[in-house]
């Protein structure tokens, strides 16, 4: 397929991925099912993430790299095989995967939104899943696949998930499974998709709108598949990902618990999520996120439990957490409404 017949583009929102941008970049160029159009935003990293992908782009001559920053409007027509755009500030995930799925809805010839997380990286026929799967299902409003863990590359972190309006719990379908012999789950059994490997439809982009922001991290992807009204959820076999997991936030791991900022985060949204989508679960949301700090401070994860406490109660971050933001990016993550 000619480069510029793929109807796929991807949004990957950076911050200080120096170490993992690269090989998740070159694993959407080589896929053999097309090559998508690729747009990096970048969340104001602090490492040399830019330069490295400045360093690497002009080692390749089969590459275009177009830059826009903060103030620019990015105008699609200029967009290269690789667009990096400078957001400028950590606005949050669904604040950068926004800037990126502007972008590309002003190319016509996309009609499907990839996002990856950049400490992921493709299989090289999950290009050519997503094609074969919008086949199928052409009304699509969320597209998943398989996400196993980078090492070891046969567990399966997850397969879509399911999420409680009570207690706000989600879970991973096939967490830790092995991936040569579990089967993916049929669509109709999750209720979102993960959104460090996800494609919205356009279809669903135009009716639904872009991800609410308000999250900063956490539960995006949730509230979005929760918002599709009829369009259905689908899973594409042999769409698949591996994953690093957790690499900037310090997202929990099958060896290691989250961290305090993680935690935060997590339970900040947990609360908001619960909130909108079912206000009467909001006590036992509580009740149950109390249980669990509990369980948390009988292992020693004090600071954990902290934060996990602060998030619910709505008493703020702790100083550790909010530190690691930079002051514009901390005004955005918890000035905003709750609604």
């Amino acid at each position: 397929m000619p480069e510029s017949d793929c109807s796929v583009g991807a949004v990957i929102v950076a911050f200080n991925a120096h170490d993992v941008i690269l090989g998740c970049v070159e694993s959407l160029l080589a896929q053999h099912g097309g090559r998508p159009r690729i747009i990096v935003v970048d969340n104001a990293s602090t490492d040399d993430t830019v330069a490295v992908l400045r360093g690497w782009a002009a080692g390749r001559a089969d590459v275009s790299l177009c830059e826009f920053g903060p103030e620019d409007r990015p105008d699609a027509a200029a967009a290269g095989d690789v667009t990096l755009v400078h957001a400028g500030v950590n606005g949050g995930f669904a604040g950068g995967v926004n800037r990126g799925l502007a972008l590309l809805a002003a190319m016509p010839q996309i009609g499907h939104f990839w996002v990856l997380n950049p400490d992921a990286f493709a299989d090289p026929g999950a290009v050519r899943a997503i094609l074969d799967e919008a086949a199928r299902q052409p009304g699509y409003a969320l597209m998943g696949g398989r996400v196993c863990y980078a090492d070891p590359p046969t567990r399966i972190q997850i397969d879509g998930g399911r999420v409680n309006l009570w207690t706000g719990v989600s879970g991973n379908f096939n967490l830790g499974r092995d991936a040569g012999t579990t089967a993916l789950p049929p669509a109709g059994r999750l209720d979102f998709i993960t959104g460090a490997n996800m494609v919205a439809s356009r279809g669903f982009y135009e009716r639904v709108g872009p991800m609410r922001e308000d999250y900063f991290l956490y539960y995006e992807e949730a509230d979005w598949a929760l918002r599709r009204g009829d369009m259905p959820l689908a899973v594409a076999p042999g769409f698949v990902v591996y994953h690093h997991a957790g690499t900037a936030i310090g997202s929990p791991t099958l060896d290691r618990l989250a961290s305090p900022f993680s935690f935060w985060f997590k339970y900040h949204s947990r609360m908001l999520f619960v909130r909108r989508f079912n206000p009467a679960g909001l006590p036992v949301a509580m009740a149950y996120a109390t249980a669990k700090a509990a369980q948390l401070i009988l292992k020693g994860a004090t600071a954990q439990a902290g934060a996990l406490l602060r998030a619910v109660w709505g008493l703020g971050p702790p100083g550790s957490v909010r530190a690691r933001l930079s002051p514009e990016a901390a005004r955005i993550a918890f000035g905003r409404g709750s609604r």
